[in-house]
C-alpha cells in the first residue's frame, strides 16, 4: 500500500501510524499517516478489488464535474490477500453549510453524459450498491432502466433469497405499468451520486459539504433527492436551495417511493427482517396510487 501511494503522489511514503476508523458496513477502514501526510484507506477481501475501482472512477467523475467537493482517490490495488482503496484523507464533521450542498447537488445535476451517450441512462461500466452489484448497461429509455436494471434486478434477487408472495407478486405489477407514474414527464439524464443517504455525506471545518461512498451513473435527478429523505434525511436548508436552483416535478412527491423502493428491496436482499415487509407495503401503496 505505501508503494502505491509512493507511485500516486511520486514522492516515498512509509507507514508509520496505521488507526482503524468505525462507520463501515461493508469494508475496514483506516487513517495511514507518515509525518504531516495523511490518507484514507479502505480494505476488503482480493475479489472486491473491482469494487473499489468503481468507486475511485466515480469519485474521479464526480470530481472532475467540479460541482461539489469529493475525496480524491490515490490508488487501488491488492496485497497479502486484501485489496485496498486510497483517498485524500480529510477531516470531517457532521455540520456545515448545507444550503451550499443543496445549490452544489443540482449544479451536478445539470452534468449530461458524454457523446456517443448522449441522451442516455446508464454508466460505463456496473458497479455496486452496497454490496450489490448494480447493473448499468446503457438505455435510451428511462422507463425502461429503471424497470430492468433497478426494481427488476433488485425483485430477482429477492426471487432467489425466497421472498415471495404479495411482494413479487405486486413487484411484477408495478413493472408492467410502470409508465403511469411517468405520465407528462420525461426526465433527462442527470449525473447522479447514486447512494446520496445521510451517511455519505459531512463537512470540512470550514462549513464545505463533501459526498462520498458513490454509486454513480446518469439517471433521473429524483433518484438522489428521493433517497437523501429515505434514512433521517438532510437539513431542511438542503432541500430549500435546492428546490431554489432546481425546481422538482409535481410528481416527485409519488415517484420518490418509486425509487427508494429500490433501496429498500436491496436492504431487504441484503438483510431481511423489517426490509422485507417495509419493501411489501411500498409495493403495494405505489400500486394503489396507479389503479
Amino acid at each position: 500500500m505505501a508503494e502505491a501511494i509512493s507511485r500516486a503522489t511520486g514522492e516515498p511514503f512509509a507507514v508509520a501510524a496505521l488507526t482503524p476508523i468505525g462507520g463501515g458496513d461493508i469494508s475496514q477502514a483506516y487513517r495511514v499517516g507518515s509525518g504531516a501526510r495523511r490518507y484514507f484507506v479502505k480494505t476488503n477481501r482480493t475479489g472486491l478489488l473491482p469494487m473499489f475501482d468503481a468507486e475511485a472512477a466515480a469519485l474521479r467523475t464526480l470530481g472532475n464535474a467540479q460541482c461539489v467537493r469529493v475525496p480524491q482517490p490515490l490508488a487501488t490495488g491488492t496485497a497479502e490477500g486484501q485489496a485496498f482503496l486510497v483517498l485524500e484523507y480529510l477531516d470531517l464533521r457532521g455540520a456545515g453549510h448545507a444550503a451550499q450542498l443543496g445549490e452544489q447537488l443540482a449544479e451536478l445535476h445539470r452534468t449530461r453524459p458524454a457523446a456517443p451517450q448522449q441522451a442516455q441512462f446508464g454508466w460505463t461500466h456496473d458497479n455496486w450498491i452496497g454490496r450489490t452489484p448494480q447493473a448499468n448497461a446503457w438505455r435510451d429509455s428511462w422507463i425502461e432502466f429503471w424497470r430492468e436494471q433497478r426494481l427488476g434486478q433488485q425483485l430477482r434477487l429477492a426471487a432467489l433469497n425466497g421472498y415471495g408472495g404479495s411482494l413479487l407478486r405486486d413487484g411484477e405489477s408495478l413493472l408492467d405499468r410502470l409508465d403511469a407514474f411517468f405520465d407528462g414527464y420525461q426526465p433527462a439524464p442527470s449525473l447522479l451520486h447514486g447512494d446520496l443517504w445521510g451517511g455519505n455525506h459531512a463537512y470540512l471545518e470550514d462549513g464545505t459539504p463533501v459526498v462520498f461512498d458513490p454509486a454513480a451513473y446518469f439517471g433521473d435527478r429524483e433518484c438522489d433527492l428521493a433517497m437523501s429523505e429515505l434514512f433521517g434525511g438532510f437539513a431542511d436548508d438542503f432541500y430549500a436551495a435546492y428546490r431554489a436552483a432546481w425546481p422538482l416535478d409535481a410528481g416527485y412527491t409519488v415517484r420518490k417511493s418509486l425509487y427508494n423502493l429500490y433501496h429498500v428491496l436491496n436492504h431487504a436482499n441484503l438483510f431481511g427482517g423489517s426490509y422485507v415487509a417495509q419493501a411489501t407495503r411500498m409495493t403495494a401503496a405505489l400500486l394503489a396510487q396507479i389503479r
